[in-house]
């Protein structure tokens, strides 16, 4: 498993950008660099399940299945990946169990929020993640700074 790293400092105070990051509302908006169409269904409680959601090739419910690891708010939230659902179905059998995603706040010296990313990938998705996590980033930025 492969670790990535992601940063980015953004002019907004952390409880804007936490709301931002996993509000029913904005999740979307954020994640659609991933996945148009992506949601995540959770209570959003430490120690309970989460799905990342979105449309898959088939046309059916693809996705992660998770759990949240950690919940300080406004400032770390931790899911450890468990499986991947396809076609709406959980699947544990992928070698994601013990893969973390980890998002930390920090305040800025200005009022504003560092935000970084520490995310576990399997060898053969480290080179999209590459890709397409500055962009999430600068959409979490582009959101919060609007």
């Amino acid at each position: 498993m492969e670790k990535l790293n992601f940063s980015t400092q953004i002019d907004a105070p952390r409880e804007a950008v936490w709301n931002l990051l996993w509000s029913n509302e904005t999740y979307p908006k954020w994640t659609s660099v991933f996945m148009e169409g992506s949601y995540a269904e959770s209570d959003w409680k430490e120690g309970s399940k989460i799905l990342f959601l979105g449309p898959d090739e088939n046309g059916g419910t693809g996705g992660m299945t998770s759990r949240i690891a950690k919940l300080v708010p406004n400032d770390t939230m931790i899911f450890e990946h468990l499986g991947e659902v396809k076609n709406g179905v959980e699947d544990f059998s992928k070698g994601w169990t013990g893969a973390f995603e980890s998002y930390f706040l920090l305040p800025s010296a200005d009022g504003g929020t560092e935000l970084n990313v520490e995310l576990d990938t399997v060898g053969e998705y480290a080179s999209y993640f590459q890709e397409t996590f500055p962009k999430a980033l600068a959409k979490v930025k582009e959101l919060a700074e609007a």
